[in-house]
């Protein structure tokens, strides 16, 4: 389910069956790095649209939280803290997914489940080739969510 007022309808009425949302952490900054940043936040973007449309009916894919690419990390972290910990008053997983490696080093600090993935970038990419690469992350990805949920 997105984050729409359609697919909220349908989350009000099946609750019980919904208890995970996923947090795409998207860097922003207009520094010389900006097209690798673009090209790693359109990377997650798929990646967690195509986890959504899997698990359609069991996860939310809330909209994603951006951040100051900069911005260091005594106040990233907390503030993303705050706002996974007001998600789990409702949820019982939140799984954060980034390409940003820096996240990885707090990774401890962090409230919800950190799903680092490289970025491969796409942008270039034959559709048959990327299509092929985005299967090979899914096939990865969906069995740490399924063991996630039988923990």
């Amino acid at each position: 389910m997105k984050w729409t007022s359609k697919d909220i309808t349908q989350y009000v009425q099946a609750k019980e069956y919904i208890d995970t949302v996923i947090i795409p952490l998207i860097s922003v900054s207009f520094e010389e790095d900006i097209k690798s940043l673009a090209s790693h936040g359109e990377y997650i973007t798929i990646l967690s649209h195509e986890l959504e449309r899997q698990f359609k009916g069991r996860v939310i894919l809330l909209p994603s939280y951006s951040y100051l690419h900069n911005e260091s990390f005594d106040s990233k972290v907390p503030r993303l803290n705050e706002y996974v910990n007001h998600i789990k008053q409702n949820m019982k997983h939140v799984f954060l997914l980034t390409s940003d490696s820096n996240w990885t080093q707090k990774e401890q600090e962090l409230e919800g489940k950190l799903v680092w993935l490289p970025a491969i970038p796409l942008e270039d990419m034959d559709e048959k080739y990327k299509k092929k690469i985005l299967q090979d992350q899914m096939n990865q990805l969906l069995p740490m969510f399924i063991q996630k949920w039988q923990q």
